[in-house]
């Protein structure tokens, strides 16, 4: 497994990820990012500038990631997305019953599916999310050594990480995290972008899914 890793490392990231919550999105609303983690575990990461950001090969090997979730009607769904700014085209994949984390997670999976359909030398991969970025710069590792195991349970999606550990070893990924939610005059490519699969991975909600929830919300209230 060759997996490269951004420069910055996230001041607040932590040592152990949030393996054993789940987000529950409020009120219909998408779920802000969880808490941020301690400390950052030591990995096989190897520095990737962004000077090498915008470069022809990086392009065209290039895919941004993103998940959300939402209460739609009486369920809670989420949604996973891809984007690549060499295609202008997005990919998306959509569940139930899960969290904005496990949706950015499955976002890594559509996004080595398509580097290795196409038979890609080299995934560049970008994603907003640091519990994404950091488990593939170095917490995977960590979570292989102890079985996939922490304090003696499955660490939290297990399967999925298991999945993304095994491909790893037969594709050159290299990772970046990308800011979000930035002004609109420090934008770059990059968040250009990110902005794009961020609306690909936005959950499309009915009109009376809607009516439905206000009428919830009104009944609460009273």
């Amino acid at each position: 497994m060759e997996v490269h890793g951004g420069a910055d490392i996230h001041s607040s990231v932590l040592e152990d990820p949030m393996l054993e919550q789940v987000d529950v999105p409020e009120g219909g609303c998408d779920p802000v990012e969880s808490p941020c983690w301690s400390r950052l575990l030591a990995g096989p990461v190897t520095s990737l500038r962004r000077a090498h950001a915008g470069a022809e090969d990086e392009k065209q090997y290039a895919l941004f990631t993103d998940g959300s979730c939402r209460i739609v009607g009486k369920h809670r769904r989420w949604k996973a997305a891809v984007w690549s700014p060499t295609w202008r085209v997005a990919e998306a994949a959509e569940g139930q019953g899960e969290s904005s984390q496990f949706a950015e997670v499955k976002a890594i999976q559509l996004a080595l599916d398509s580097a290795e359909r196409e038979k890609w030398p080299t995934l560049y991969l970008y994603t907003e999310s640091w519990m994404v970025a950091n488990a593939l710069w170095g917490w995977l590792q960590q979570w292989k050594r102890s079985n996939w195991q922490r304090r003696g349970k499955p660490i939290w999606a297990a399967p999925l990480w298991q999945d993304i550990a095994a491909r790893l070893e037969k594709l050159v990924v290299k990772v970046c995290h990308v800011d979000a939610h930035i002004p609109k005059s420090w934008a770059t490519e990059e968040h250009q972008n990110n902005q794009q699969v961020d609306q690909a991975a936005k959950i499309e909600v009915a009109q009376v899914d809607l009516d439905w929830q206000r009428k919830g919300e009104l009944f609460i209230a009273q």
